[in-house]
């Protein structure tokens, strides 16, 4: 878009239109005169946008980049159409002013003031247009045939779950009665070892008893028999 004063490119505010996130553009301001151009940017929704610069200086055959930043949306229109507007207004200034000296009386419409101004409205396009649909795969077949062989893979998924779980019951009480037997069997076993070992440790304990009382006996009839002996030597005597 070209005015007397300023070229804006681009002629309109394109946003790429994300829920929840911020989305910017920029402008570029280009002075086609050999003056000094201000520039300040307005918008019918100021809440909405934040504009960096909104306003300043363009020397004589230089640019400025102006970037407009709008909130996150919260929800798309329904039809993607924004009646929002931008209103760029310039006006020739002194030489050798700069942005701090520009006050917003400089861009009241007075006779012999050589200023304009331009309207931009704001598109919305989309961040993340979906990909389009051919209408035939790389192996000529179509996505109608490829959606069908989806629809049969998963019928033929759902049926197999279907028949295991409907298997019949008597397999899962043959399976439970298999586990219970082997279950009763493992408490046997282990109550009959627990058994085994109570009954040889009580061996030993006998074992060890008769050792005892055999070497006393032992010892009490030698004891005898060495008396007897001696008896009978000291009665020859």
């Amino acid at each position: 878009m070209t005015g007397d004063l300023l070229n804006i490119q681009p002629s309109e505010l394109k946003f790429p239109l994300e829920l929840r996130k911020q989305s910017s553009c920029s402008m570029v301001l280009t002075n086609k005169t050999d003056k000094y151009v201000a520039f300040k940017v307005k918008t019918t929704n100021p809440k909405k946008y934040c504009v960096r610069p909104n306003s300043g200086i363009v020397l004589p055959g230089s640019s400025c980049n102006v970037t407009v930043t709008m909130q996150a949306q919260k929800e798309a229109p329904p039809d993607m159409q924004c009646k929002d507007k931008f209103l760029l207004q310039s006006v020739v200034a002194q030489y050798g002013v700069t942005a701090k000296d520009i006050t917003p009386e400089m861009f009241n419409k007075e006779e012999g003031k050589v200023m304009e101004e331009i309207k931009l409205r704001v598109v919305y396009i989309l961040a993340n247009p979906p990909s389009p649909v051919p209408e035939e795969s790389e192996e000529g077949s179509s996505p109608r045939a490829s959606v069908h062989e989806n629809g049969n893979r998963n019928a033929s998924l759902l049926s197999a779950v279907s028949r295991s779980l409907e298997e019949p019951k008597e397999k899962s009480s043959e399976a439970w009665t298999i586990i219970s037997k082997l279950t009763e069997d493992k408490t046997s076993a282990l109550q009959q070892n627990q058994k085994l070992r109570q009954e040889l440790e009580l061996m030993r304990k006998e074992v060890s008893k008769n050792r005892v009382s055999g070497f006393s006996l032992l010892f009490v009839v030698l004891v005898g028999l060495l008396g007897a002996v001696v008896g009978y030597f000291l009665k020859r005597k």
